[in-house]
């Protein structure tokens, strides 16, 4: 009896963790099951033939188009309109006072199809996930039971161009958006409602009557409140440079990773290290005032009652000279990269910068939303978490936990749901048609002066694989700044003293200053690590658990080394590899105007042909030194937007920055990969090189 007792309880012993595993994995299978069929419902949903897009009208420009039409990208109508509408946790302001706002200077609204057309946003119509007709890629979200007006990947990345009367949208296309200029006349608006006692009588009972606030008392909290903020963003965020004239953005580029960058800063920032740079201003009376009851890590609404206090005792002056110490100045803008093949990338972004392996994906997503106005609610707590343990905070007395609106499920199903995007082919049936005849001489100039760093593949290929071409900055001889702004910011530490950061050399230690790259990456680990708290203990945990599971063994790109000719990191200089440029498939090429990574060459023609040199004479062909962006209209013939004859926004490429030299292959003037130089291309090889280019 007691050896049949003994097997008995034995077996209990034993059985019970096959039960519970049995029973993760049937939560985990009805989780997947259900957000799937949650996930797909939008094709029932949402199927509008024309995408939402307003089919006919003039753009600011004078562009008219008298129907808009989509390229085949593999995408069906519900899947554009799943990426344009579907929320990612970005939070600029409340939903009803981006949907009732004035413009600073009439009465017309700021979102107006005329005024959203002005910062180079694409307007649509009413669609049934779109009701309040919203332009592209801006979206109504909900966080802790507040809506708000935020932004999706869509916005930066969907672009329409205009030809002969035919509007030609590209989905994952780069936008010809100026986010800078959406940003300044945002807070303008903002503050001339406040001050004009009649645009505010007619905002506060127009958002009163949209049923999100309760009294005019609330919305006049929050107008403040966020007029500050965006005040405060774009206050961070201006280039500045005694010694140069100021990088302004202008359409079709931003300066992404300078202003996430400032986003971090701003909300790692501790307590103690605020006060220790405000003693150096304010007096001890003074400093006591403005840090009084400030948590130790800065809440948003400490940073918002420090901004109030501060400008009662600084001068302006003094305000930059602290803005300057804290930030970085966000000056290198880059043209928006195109999304098609981006999950299939080995690494992502210009120069290379993050490894899109693993979790990459999760991780690089999260950090744009940074970038993009997700809710941060960093906050001090007692003990230590599974989450901050597996954020790399370990086991100490306290923790930071990395509350945020930012919606990891979502980001995870639109870099799934990009896996179906292909580059959009040359459409003959609209633009004029391929001179075949050029073409095969253009195949030949490019196998001999293109192919060593761009790379082929086949479109719609499932199993297509992107290995990145990586050239070193001296090298191809293009503008620095933006490698160079990655390598030399820094930041304090703040919240995340003393974290290590694991990277390609090893681990780094965040002191009192660290690089800037670094605390991101630090960041993002912690958010993504941070499950949603709005939701059941349980159902965030496996939900979590199941996003970090999906990402990860659904993600075919593995770890592996950078192709190319570039520097490689060193234990002394762990980040010397991003000083260089990734050259990537051309396949969409043609669609994705102005060239290089900081958009300072108008054309592909234009690309083909020198920089010209104080030495060179005034006769000939050569790069344009200055041109004008915005316009959608499409050249055909140089492949590329409208560049003159419009007041649009002049590119002056005399601007560190704005640089237009180095990548002159086709010119004779840069060395290939190999060392040698090719002769320059004729203007009929140039010719026949670019009708090739239309092609992939």
């Amino acid at each position: 009896m007691t050896l049949i007792h003994m097997h008995s309880k034995s077996s209990h012993h034993y059985l019970h963790p096959i039960k519970l595993l049995i029973l993760i994995l049937s939560v985990l299978a009805i989780i997947w099951l259900v957000t799937g069929i949650s996930w797909r419902t939008y094709e029932l949903r949402d199927n509008d033939p024309n995408r939402g897009a307003i089919t006919n009208g003039t753009d600011k420009f004078g562009d008219q188009f008298s129907q808009t039409i989509y390229l085949d990208q593999g995408w069906s109508a519900s899947d554009s309109l799943w990426f344009y509408n579907t929320t990612q946790g970005s939070n600029l302001l409340p939903y009803s006072f981006f949907l009732v706002l004035e413009q600073s200077d009439s009465s017309a609204l700021f979102r107006s199809n005329e005024n959203i057309d002005r910062y180079g946003y694409l307007p649509q119509r009413s669609t049934a996930s779109n009701p309040d007709g919203l332009p592209v890629g801006m979206v109504r979200d909900e966080y802790q039971n507040k809506a708000f007006m935020g932004f999706t990947c869509a916005a930066c990345h969907t672009t329409q161009i205009n030809y002969a009367g035919t509007g030609i949208r590209i989905d994952g296309g780069p936008a010809n958006s100026d986010m800078e200029s959406f940003m300044i006349d945002l807070a303008a608006a903002l503050y001339a409602t406040l001050e004009t006692p009649e645009k505010l009588d007619r905002f506060v009972t127009n958002v009163i009557k949209q049923g999100h606030y309760a009294n005019a008392s609330e919305v006049l909290a929050d107008l403040k409140k966020f007029a500050q903020r965006i005040k405060t963003y774009n206050i961070i965020n201006t280039p500045r440079d005694t010694r140069r004239p100021l990088t302004h953005y202008g359409y079709a580029r931003l300066d992404a990773f300078g202003r996430i960058y400032n986003r971090v800063l701003e909300h790692i920032m501790s307590a103690q290290q605020l006060r220790e740079l405000l003693a150096e201003i304010l007096s001890p009376a003074e400093l006591a005032i403005v840090m009084a009851g400030v948590e130790p890590v800065l809440s948003s609404s400490d940073r918002d009652h420090v901004i109030e206090r501060t400008q009662a005792y600084l001068t302006d002056k003094q305000i930059i000279k602290l803005r300057n110490k804290i930030y970085n100045p966000a000056d290198a803008p880059v043209s928006y990269p195109f999304l098609w093949d981006v999950p299939q990338h080995d690494y992502i972004q210009w120069n290379g910068r993050v490894d899109n392996s693993g979790l990459g994906p999760m991780a690089r997503n999260a950090g744009q939303l940074i970038g993009v106005f997700g809710t941060l609610d960093w906050q001090e707590k007692d003990g230590f978490t599974l989450s901050s343990v597996l954020g790399g905070q370990g086991f100490g007395s306290k923790h930071i936990d990395f509350q945020s609106s930012i919606d990891t499920r979502n980001l995870r199903r639109v870099e799934n749901h990009l896996r179906k995007l292909t580059s959009p082919l040359w459409p003959e049936h609209i633009l004029p048609k391929l001179d075949k005849q050029r073409l095969v001489k253009g195949a030949e100039l490019f196998s001999q002066y293109c192919a060593s760093c761009h790379g082929q593949l086949n479109r719609t290929d499932p199993d297509r694989r992107v290995v990145a071409k990586m050239i070193s900055v001296s090298s191809v001889g293009t503008d620095s700044k933006m490698a160079a702004n990655s390598i030399e910011f820094t930041g304090y530490s703040g919240i995340l003293k003393n974290q290590y950061v694991s990277v390609s050399t090893g681990n780094i230690l965040l002191q009192h200053q660290a690089p800037a790259v670094a605390l991101l990456t630090s960041a993002t680990r912690n958010v993504i690590t941070t499950p949603d708290r709005d939701k059941w203990f349980i159902q965030r945990w496996v939900e979590r658990s199941f996003d970090f599971a999906y990402t990860f063994f659904d993600n075919e790109v593995r770890s592996s080394l950078k192709n190319g000719n570039y520097t490689p990191d060193t234990t002394a200089k762990p980040f010397a590899s991003v000083m260089a440029y990734k050259a990537r498939p051309l396949n969409g090429i043609w669609a994705t105007a102005p060239y290089l990574h900081n958009g300072s060459v108008p054309t592909l023609y234009d690309l083909l042909l020198p920089k010209r040199r104080v030495s060179d004479p005034i006769e000939g062909e050569y790069r344009p030194d200055e041109f004008m962006v915005g316009s959608r209209e499409f050249d055909p013939e140089k492949v590329g937007l409208k560049s003159i004859g419009y007041d649009g926004f002049l590119f002056r490429t005399s601007i560190w920055g704005n640089n237009n030299n180095g990548h002159e292959y086709a010119s004779g003037l840069t060395p290939h990969p190999d060392g040698t130089f090719l002769p320059a291309l004729t203007k009929e090889q140039r010719l026949d090189l670019l009708e090739y280019l239309k092609s992939l």
